[in-house]
């Protein structure tokens, strides 16, 4: 993270202590929300990979060269964390629906387009924390957690309506088709990092090739060799 900025007193300013308060209060903050992103993404890996319970502050404080007071001083318990972690999320797969949805097109266009922008996303940012699953949370982060995911899959569930009204996509139910996706998506991108030579195009030709060419109307046959 970057240095704060250093403030000095100056006789030109009557009140000195109160010019320098505003500056370094928004240095701080910066600082401050630099590392809890830096920890949230540590964590939405170590907890992908080894799991909520399995994973450990002490793990993630090290991915990060943090000692483990450092790391409670941003989050009280690994149960905060992960709640963070799951909020990242859900905000980083919200905008991306969001974005494509406001570019319109065929169902089927802004499917494709979405898949895409989260294997780019995932590239560029870090894998998001799988919340299919999210047990281990207090009663009340479930419920939130639950009611963003669910108004995340409607939107992606109103894509493949809008893909069955214009033709674009083959008539299926709609819902178990975004539960295939979903799993196939975050299992991915927890995946894919691990391969050698992996990219997104790559990644998109597979899926086109398992997925679209299943659900297009009058997609053009696949031959594979």
């Amino acid at each position: 993270m970057g240095k704060e900025f250093a403030l000095t007193s100056d006789a030109r300013h009557p009140h000195p202590a109160k010019s320098a308060k505003p500056g370094k209060a928004i240095s701080r903050s910066r600082k401050s929300e630099g590392k809890r992103a830096a920890i949230v993404r540590a964590a939405t890996v170590i907890m992908n990979e080894k799991s909520f319970a399995l994973a450990s502050m002490t793990e993630i404080a090290a991915a990060l060269d943090l000692r483990d007071a450092s790391l409670y001083h941003y989050f009280p318990s690994k149960r905060s964390l992960a709640y963070a972690c799951h909020r990242s999320s859900l905000e980083r797969f919200e905008l991306l629906l969001r974005t494509v949805d406001a570019t319109g097109g065929p169902g089927s266009e802004k499917l494709r387009h979405f898949i895409r922008a989260m294997l780019a996303d995932s590239a560029r940012h870090g894998p998001q924390l799988y919340f299919g699953d999210y047990s281990y949370l207090d009663a009340a982060q479930r419920k939130v957690i639950a009611a963003w995911a669910d108004r995340l899959k409607d939107i992606l569930v109103k894509f493949l309506k809008e893909g069955m009204a214009d033709g674009s996509v083959v008539q299926c139910e709609p819902e178990f088709v975004v539960q295939l996706l979903l799993g196939m998506l975050i299992w991915l991108a927890k995946w894919a990092p691990a391969v050698d030579g992996m990219t997104v195009d790559r990644l998109m030709n597979a899926i086109d090739a398992f997925s679209f060419h299943g659900l297009e109307r009058h997609a053009p046959a696949f031959h594979g060799k």
